[in-house]
């Protein structure tokens, strides 16, 4: 018989939960089927362009109900980063929305303009919708000044609504490692403290842990150097010919079509059979 292990899912939003305003097929009864086997359900997302509460709102309403608690974001991460680092208080110039800001706000990040370069100690790069050369003109000069550069994730794209792909943050980050021949600091996926933090928090081994998401090299990557199980689903950015010719680093332990297709692999809904 199947022994039932009490796992910690970590899913990705964007392209996993949903795609754009739309919910993903089956993907709200799959949520409450793990929750009432006793399963432990968390969010990981490299989205920056919101904050946690915002996003309780948003999966609330779309009938997923969430505390912030289960909720990671990689402006979150930031955040929290600044913080351990006991950098409370430094000048930061965000290339980024609103999402961003009040986290980085919410810990005591001073947040300025950037029209004083020297006086900049952090430039935080993330998503944002009204990127201009003036921003990526700013963020230049405040990097060539001495500014610590920062990106929140390095996504190049995000998918939307009806098949839709558009840019995301990494491509503006990309953009000012340009501008500025330097390399940022990346908080998000695939770097594994955020990750390991939502493990911590869940009081969860990596062993029992299954990481669910939608990019090979960002929630697959990052699952698998966390040492959790790994689960592609074929909803967002990755499809299966990018799935065969991917490196064996970002290869998943299991692809699914649908968030529900899980329901029916053994070796992700139990510990072990006997």
């Amino acid at each position: 018989m199947n022994i039932l292990t009490v796992r910690t899912f970590v899913f990705d939003l964007d392209g996993v939960i949903y795609r754009g305003s739309q919910p993903l097929p089956s993907v709200i009864d799959t949520i409450s089927s793990l929750r009432q086997l006793g399963h432990q359900v968390y969010f990981f997302t490299n989205n920056a362009t919101q904050t946690r509460n915002t996003y309780v709102c948003r999966l609330s309403s779309m009938g997923i109900p969430v505390d912030e608690e289960h909720i990671m974001t990689s402006a979150y991460a930031t955040a929290m980063y600044l913080k351990s680092k006991n950098k409370l208080g430094k000048n930061v110039y965000v290339v980024g929305e609103d999402g961003l800001r009040a986290e980085l706000e919410q810990v005591g990040m001073k947040l300025v303009d950037g029209s004083s370069p020297k006086k900049v100690d952090f430039v935080i790069v993330g998503l944002d919708r009204e990127f201009t050369y003036n921003k990526l003109m700013l963020a230049q000069q405040a990097i060539y000044f001495g500014a610590e550069f920062i990106a929140t994730n390095r996504d190049t794209t995000y998918p939307l609504e009806n098949g839709k792909v558009v840019p995301g943050g990494g491509s503006i980050v990309s953009a000012i490692e340009a501008a500025t021949d330097t390399v940022p600091l990346l908080i998000g996926k695939p770097e594994v403290p955020a990750m390991l933090e939502v493990f911590d928090i869940a009081g969860a081994d990596p062993s029992d842990v299954v990481v669910v998401g939608d990019r090979l090299d960002t929630d697959i990557l990052a699952g698998k150097r966390a040492g959790a199980l790994t689960v592609l689903v074929l909803t967002g950015i990755t499809t299966p010919e990018l799935l065969a010719d991917s490196p064996d680093c970002m290869k998943p332990d299991i692809t699914v079509n649908y968030l529900s297709d899980m329901l029916d692999i053994d070796v992700v809904m139990t510990g072990c059979s006997q």
